[in-house]
């Protein structure tokens, strides 16, 4: 068999300084053949395997992880540009993850009772097979195995196709993975082209599809998946608003809102983008928040200072300042930054947008990167129609002394999440997900064990 496309490798490149630092050859079709091969067979292996051993592996993936931190964080601070200490901490969090799931994930598959009378009717939770999982570059080893690590714990396994600028961090997860004892087949990675992921889409063997991406990407492989008639769960953009109203307290809501949009460079899918500001403090806000930016390290990812990295991709540099040059010429004043850094990495000035309005392409866009927009809201209730004018639903985040008003704007809030008075995060003890063109489907908690399980009801002597 031959190769998808005239493409022969994907390139890793370091995005500090724009040198190439790993080329990986595309798959051919054999070796495409191959991965599912072993999938499937891994499959009817580790479905049988008792859900305790299960957990066993997982929790010694925790190890694994450990015993290899440094040398991931340095792969993903080289291939993408996540500062060090930002990297560290993506990977003890993975850690945390497999822990939890291996203490709590077991007890999300017992059987649950139905209101049938005579009680003799039960859900049982079986898993579906191999999952096909196209994954971002923005957290190479988080994103993987938050979804990874549920669907294994449900006896699932799992087929990787890894962004192709972080396929580095892809196969040295492979090999903690192998280093951790779980059997040939439970998790796989291939390198192929789009071509090659529409064929694994088709294939028979692979049971369910999940993608975290663009919301381009995701009607692409929606439209797959649904034409293969497989379970898909998109986990999309986010154009998230972070709303502060008069009665908030503003040193916390500038700290957080700095990291809430500035981490991870601004390359965050639930970032803080949109800073819905009540106009009784919306001045007070605006000059902490820009004085708190100011202060950000940015440079060098492998300094312990740098709190902003490179972006990740050159490309995407070039379309985020497109699109803070419309929006500064639709009638939005620049506080800081607006511009591409100069040198050979791919930095950009860390920005913020005042005089935002909703009609402003950094408003009705995602913006992937360091900059803020600043919208000024009259009140309560126009911040609340503001934040759900987007075609997006992914998080929101509200800062208010009134617990009571918050609720109440909390029920009518289109996103999949809602923190008051905290910024988003994304933690195994509660769901990750969203609404409208964020996607559809749901991470983490029991949602997460659950997505790809067969929900089975088992009547037990009906006659009875």
């Amino acid at each position: 068999m031959t190769a998808f496309s005239s493409h022969t490798h994907a390139v890793s490149i370091n995005p500090a300084n724009g040198e190439a630092i790993g080329h990986y050859p595309y798959q051919s079709e054999a070796d495409l053949d191959a991965a599912l091969t072993r999938a499937a067979g891994g499959f009817a292996h580790w479905r049988r395997t008792a859900v305790a051993e299960r957990a066993g592996l997982i929790l010694a993936l925790a190890s694994a992880i450990r015993a290899n931190a440094a040398a991931m964080a340095r792969m993903i601070t080289l291939e993408m540009g996540k500062p060090l200490a930002q990297a560290r901490g993506e990977v003890e969090k993975c850690a945390q993850l497999c822990e939890w799931y291996a203490a709590q994930g077991p007890g999300m598959l017992s059987a649950e009772s139905t209101l049938v009378e005579n009680g003799k009717a039960r859900i049982e939770y079986r898993p579906l097979g191999p999952i096909l999982a196209v994954m971002p570059w923005n957290f190479p080893v988080w994103q993987v195995l938050r979804g990874a690590v549920p669907a294994l714990i449900a006896g699932n396994t799992y087929v990787l196709k890894h962004a192709p600028n972080v396929m580095g961090s892809a196969y040295l997860l492979l090999d903690v993975i192998k280093q951790a004892g779980l059997p040939e087949g439970v998790f796989e990675v291939i390198n192929v082209t789009p071509d090659g992921v529409s064929q694994a889409i088709k294939d028979p063997r692979i049971a369910a599809v999940t993608l975290t991406g663009s919301v381009r990407a995701g009607m692409a492989i929606g439209a797959q998946a649904g034409a293969a008639l497989k379970k898909c769960v998109l986990e999309l953009g986010g154009s998230d608003p972070f709303i502060v109203l008069n009665d908030a307290n503003l040193d916390e809501a500038v700290k957080a809102a700095v990291i809430g949009r500035y981490a991870n460079t601004g390359q965050v899918c639930a970032a803080a983008k949109r800073l819905i500001v009540e106009q009784g403090v919306v001045e007070t806000f605006t000059e902490k928040f820009v004085e708190a930016t100011r202060q950000l390290v940015m440079g060098e990812p492998l300094s312990e200072q740098t709190y902003l990295g490179p972006m990740a991709r050159f490309d995407l540099r070039d379309e985020l300042d497109e699109q803070v040059q419309a929006t500064l010429a639709e009638g939005a004043t620049l506080l800081l930054g607006g511009h591409k850094a100069e040198g050979a990495g791919n930095y950009y000035a860390p920005t913020v947008l005042a005089d935002v309005t909703d009609q402003m392409t950094s408003f009705r866009q995602e913006l992937f990167g360091p900059v803020a927009s600043i919208i000024t809201a009259r009140d309560a209730r126009h911040a609340l129609e503001l934040a759900n004018d987007s075609e997006f639903g992914l998080a929101s985040t509200i800062y208010t002394q009134n617990l009571e008003l918050a609720a109440q704007l909390t029920e009518e809030l289109d996103t999949g999440g809602v923190f008051i008075n905290g910024y988003c995060a994304s933690d195994p003890r509660v769901t990750f997900g969203g609404v409208k063109k964020s996607g559809f489907g749901r991470e983490l908690s029991h949602f997460g064990v659950r997505e790809f399980c067969n929900a089975q009801t088992v009547w037990l002597d009906r006659r009875g």
